[in-house]
């Protein structure tokens, strides 16, 4: 990869960028006018905090979110502890708002969270840090998760349409502690973990996170299958000293036999290819009625493994008591490799067409993906507070550089082509190639064929972005607050593709490709974005805002590891619209929002609610003649409700709901999907969880989760129907050290599905499971 080449300098860059931290010690010491003492700001998550949470991990909230003219959304320690969620995806069901999209091969199987409707794919991030590579994340050395709602590219760069979520990670401390849970339950459930942390004086402590994980899909037989394990070590330097520096180190591998979904109730083909009979067609875009739990993968081919790796170095030097220079370094490297079937419905043949009856055949098609991704992050910030006359300033004035390398690839099965288009769907599954299985039984095989990278089309991706903001809050009395921000990014991408074998003679668009022939694409630009936010708070506990914010999204923004990539001629594309489409300008969002928050019951627990707007524009859409153009407009409005925290010391809760009227406002000169709902966007959705402590000895939690039915594709044709789903826990405290906890979730075995993929199929959801934990802690 070029990535090493240049590794000396980024290196060189990143220290040089680090020992400024301490050089800068000197000069700034003498040279700041001292304000007035407040508290110095920490990047740091409290401990204990609760299902309430009053101040943000990430430095660039540069004020408490009671104070913060934007909705935040908190998955405290003690939530994820409560519902016992293992998975980001997991966790992020107990947010409204949210939606799950699906992948398939071009565009990657993994965490693929929208936010108030779009995509935010690209917009994840690890203590401040972007880490969109495509993966499945896990929570075992997760903190808390911090989700930003709206339009927020000057706070996170590029992309962030909806929002963005931030992890923040366990990391050494002050103190001793260990602890742990060791964790069975039904479908062969099996998790341990362990955390444990040792202050060894003198301003050093060490902390390890480990975990190990196996189960299998609730309610499915012989399908699905999970199994990942990690470790999460980190040591800091100077505790409780004006200089600090954190090394930290994370590892999660993971081996998967991954779910295929469902296809929908009208076949891909019924309006594609009108030549076909579908007299007796009565689909209604919901996913076939088959058994519940239903497995169409093939189990000895289908597999995922992941591998995520990162290394961080932290250094934080208090220039004064207000004034903090930290500067933070990151390497990733994720590697995400799959092959999995999917029920695709294209062949138009899953029902009998003599009687409309459900018993046809299904195409078992393959999906896959080789990515192997390698980024450098660093980011240098100066955080504190200062006044200017009666004006109190708490700031973030940074810069950042990042540079991230995709190579990528897919795999060709029996030497013929990636997915199986070479067998008729009329010829059966066998043990080496692919065909169709009768979509009520699919027959399983083992496999014997061969798989190889070899004649695959090969991607070099790189993205480099650097850019520098100032975000403000600035207090003019203790009722009115001004919040201000500006963000200026230069984003480049270059993409080189190289053409297999399989793909120069059938590439219809470019019939002279050869194998071996490159192709070099490039997209370049640079934009501002701002934020600003007027806060009046009435009493001290409450607060009234408005605000509005900006986000752009450059095309390329996943760099090469997502579904918003720089885009390549293919069978379907020409050399010349590529080239156009990688010269468009960056999509442009906005919101506007209007919102209260509130600390009430003695600051126990937190109310807010806001009205919004985010609009889309410079949308890319594809034009009349099959180019690819900034013409497209999507909006969505919306209000949003919440309550976090106790209403009694014994009662907890955390709620909310989410109203989001979408609306597919140009679709382009075509203006077939005009006026409809925007897809994966569920127009109601709320969240509930709440514990009551009926026994010192005995906590009891019920929570449901609720959502309307999701578009899969902008023609409103495909769709997840809308769900209830409930969970319970019951935790018992056998001593001050140990308790046993009870989680039993989807307590109805209902069926629902979480992702509704735009053109084949569905993904169902796990039915009821139950799980027993020991946790412990010293």
């Amino acid at each position: 990869m070029s990535f090493i080449k240049t590794r000396k300098k980024i290196v060189s860059t990143a220290i040089a960028s680090s020992l400024s931290v301490m050089a800068t010690a000197a000069i700034a010491q003498d040279g700041v006018t001292q304000a007035q003492q407040l508290e110095t700001i920490r990047t740091k998550a409290t401990a204990e905090q609760g299902l309430k949470v009053d101040t943000s991990a990430n430095s660039k909230f540069v004020a408490p979110l009671l104070d913060t003219p934007k909705s935040v959304s908190v998955i405290s320690k003690q939530l994820i502890a409560d519902t016992q969620v293992t998975t980001l995806s997991d966790a992020l069901r107990t947010v409204p708002g949210i939606t799950l999209g699906a992948g398939e091969g071009g565009n990657p199987n993994g965490d693929r969270p929208f936010i108030r409707g779009y995509n935010s794919e690209s917009s994840m991030y690890v203590d401040g840090v972007r880490n969109s590579s495509s993966q499945n994340r896990e929570m075992f050395a997760v903190e808390q998760v911090e989700v930003t709602k709206g339009s927020a590219s000057a706070m996170g760069g590029a992309g962030t349409s909806g929002g963005s979520i931030n992890m923040i990670s366990k990391v050494a401390k002050k103190g001793d502690f260990l602890e742990g849970s060791v964790a069975g339950g039904t479908d062969n459930y099996q998790r341990i973990t362990l955390d444990g942390n040792k202050d060894f004086g003198n301003g050093i402590a060490a902390r390890v996170a480990v975990m190990g994980h196996h189960n299998e899909k609730a309610g499915q037989d012989d399908g699905a299958e999970y199994k990942r394990a990690g470790i999460a070590p980190s040591i800091t330097f100077g505790l409780d000293t004006p200089t600090r520096a954190t090394l930290a180190y994370y590892y999660l591998k993971t081996d998967d036999t991954p779910d295929s979904g469902i296809p929908y109730n009208n076949p891909f083909s019924a309006n594609a290819d009108p030549s076909k009979d579908f007299t007796h067609w009565n689909g209604n875009g919901k996913p076939i009625d088959v058994k519940q739990g239903i497995y169409y993968g093939w189990k000895d081919r289908d597999f995922q493994k992941q591998e995520n790796q990162a290394g961080t170095i932290k250094l934080e030097h208090d220039l004064t008591d207000e004034l903090t220079l930290t500067n933070t370094a990151v390497y990733n490297n994720s590697k995400n490799d799959y092959l999995w079937t999917n029920p695709d419905d294209s062949k138009g043949n899953i029902y009998d067409k003599s009687n409309g009856a459900l018993t046809g055949n299904v195409w078992a098609r393959a999906n896959s993906r080789i990515a192997d991704t390698d980024t450098f992050t660093d980011q240098l910030a100066l955080t504190g507070k200062f006044n200017t006359g009666a004006l109190k300033h708490s700031f973030n004035l940074g810069a950042e550089y990042s540079d991230q390398e995709t190579d990528r690839t897919q795999y060709i099965i029996n030497g013929k082509d990636a997915t199986g288009t070479s067998y008729a769907c009329g010829s059966a599954v066998t043990s080496t190639g692919p065909g169709c299985v009768n979509v009520n039984n699919p027959e399983r095989y083992g496999f014997n064929g061969t798989l190889s990278t070899q004649g695959a089309d090969q991607y070099n991706i790189q993205s480099k972005s650097t850019s520098v903001y100032f975000l403000d809050s600035i207090e003019f009395n203790p009722q009115w607050i001004l919040d201000l921000g500006v963000r200026w990014d230069k984003f480049e991408t270059d993409q080189v593709m190289t053409y297999g074998a399989l793909n120069s003679a059938v590439t219809a668009a470019k019939p002279t490709a050869k194998a071996g022939d490159k192709l070099k694409l490039n997209s370049d630009s640079d934009f501002f974005n701002y934020q600003a936010g007027l806060t009046f708070k009435p009493r001290e506990n409450g607060s009234v805002y408005i605000s509005y914010a900006t986000s752009a999204n450059p095309v390329g923004v996943d760099g090469g590891d997502g579904s918003e990539g720089i885009g390549a001629p293919g069978r379907n594309t020409s050399e010349e619209q590529a080239r156009a489409m990688n010269n468009l300008k960056p999509e442009e969002v906005k919101t506007y929002e209007l919102g209260t928050k509130w600390d009430v019951l003695n600051d126990r627990l937190n109310l807010t609610a806001a009205i919004f707007r985010t609009e889309k524009e410079n949308t890319r859409a594809t034009d009349a003649d099959n180019f690819t153009r900034n013409i497209g407009e999507t909006r969505v409005d919306g209000i949003e409700l919440g309550a976090n925290g106790n209403i009694t010391d014994k009662w907890a809760v955390s709620a909310g709901y989410t109203y989001l009227d979408s609306e597919l406002v140009d679709d382009g000169p075509k203006e077939t999907n005009e006026g409809n709902q925007v897809q994966n966007v569920a127009k109601n959705s709320a969240t509930l969880w709440t514990t009551y402590q009926v026994l010192p000895q005995l906590n009891l939690g019920v929570g449901a989760v609720a959502m309307d039915k999701v578009y899969g594709n902008a023609a409103n044709t495909k769709f997840v129907p809308g769900y209830v789903r409930y969970d319970a826990m019951a935790r018992y405290n056998v001593n001050k050290n140990v308790d046993l906890q009870l989680n039993v979730n989807n307590l109805s075995d209902k069926r629902y599905f979480t992702k509704a993929y735009a053109s084949h199929y569905a993904t169902e959801a796990e039915g009821r499971s139950a799980v027993l934990s020991v946790n412990f802690k010293y």
